[in-house]
């Protein structure tokens, strides 16, 4: 298992919750974890360890919002997106650097926190440009970005509002979808190295947390600010990409 110091615990648990939160309640700090984990245990070595916990709270979501999907919606998606997976896994084997890679997942929470304050300042879905190429590019970016740092979250956000589902809707599309493509990963991260017993050791003491934060999202979404628990999660993203970043 992962030997990490009592602070990075505490940091590596808040994450974990925080993936809780983002399947059932809070979907704009999933990103946050992602940062949080590639300071913890590395970038690479990252991608792998918080898959598994993405896929427990899939269950609770899927579980949740399981009868509210909107299949036309995924049917269209989930091609373009097993493309943009297999690109991932394709450019995960040529990325063998770490520093290499901490610079590419910094930069790709960077994009996120940047899509993450565009869709805040343009809520209604007649805001987000989008024509025939929109199923097939976002298809793809998502599988992309889910495969190299599990971090398709705002991508998605932007594509379901676009296509102007309900909010139920909006949920249960977004908890099978993630379910499904989290699931589809699983053999090539295992080829790939960055699932293995390590990171499974972690993910089992983990899980917990992951499993309150997806209880918590249903529970304490209509009673927090929203707003503020999201700006203050993009916040530490930008933190933690601005380290994963810089040259040292």
């Amino acid at each position: 298992m992962y030997q990490l110091e009592p602070w990075q615990w505490l940091l590596a648990t808040l994450a974990a919750v925080a993936i809780g939160l983002s399947k059932t309640g809070i979907p704009g700090v999933g990103i946050l974890a992602v940062g949080v984990f590639a300071l913890a245990v590395g970038a690479r070595n990252s991608v792998g360890l918080v898959l598994p916990m993405l896929i427990t709270a899939d269950l609770v979501a899927v579980a949740s919002y399981r009868r509210h999907a909107d299949w036309g919606q995924l049917k269209r998606l989930f091609p373009w997106a097993i493309v943009g997976i297999l690109a991932g896994f394709a450019a995960m084997g040529v990325l063998r650097g770490e520093k290499l890679f901490e610079h590419m997942i910094g930069a790709v929470l960077m994009a996120l926190v940047v899509v993450q304050l565009w869709r805040k300042k343009h809520p209604k879905a007649e805001d987000v440009p989008h024509g025939p190429l929109w199923t097939p590019l976002m298809g793809f970016l998502a599988g992309f970005l889910t495969m190299i740092a599990n971090a398709a979250g705002p991508v998605m956000m932007l594509y379901m509002l676009a296509m102007k589902l309900p909010k139920l809707a909006f949920m249960g599309t977004g908890a099978w979808y993630f379910f499904c493509l989290n699931v589809f990963k699983v053999p090539f991260s295992v080829n790939l190295g960055i699932i293995n017993w390590q990171s499974l050791q972690m993910d089992l003491l983990l899980a917990p947390a992951v499993l309150l934060g997806a209880f918590l999202g249903r529970m304490l979404l209509p009673r927090i600010n929203q707003s503020a628990f999201e700006a203050t999660a993009l916040a530490f993203t930008v933190i933690a990409a601005v380290k994963l970043l810089s040259p040292w």
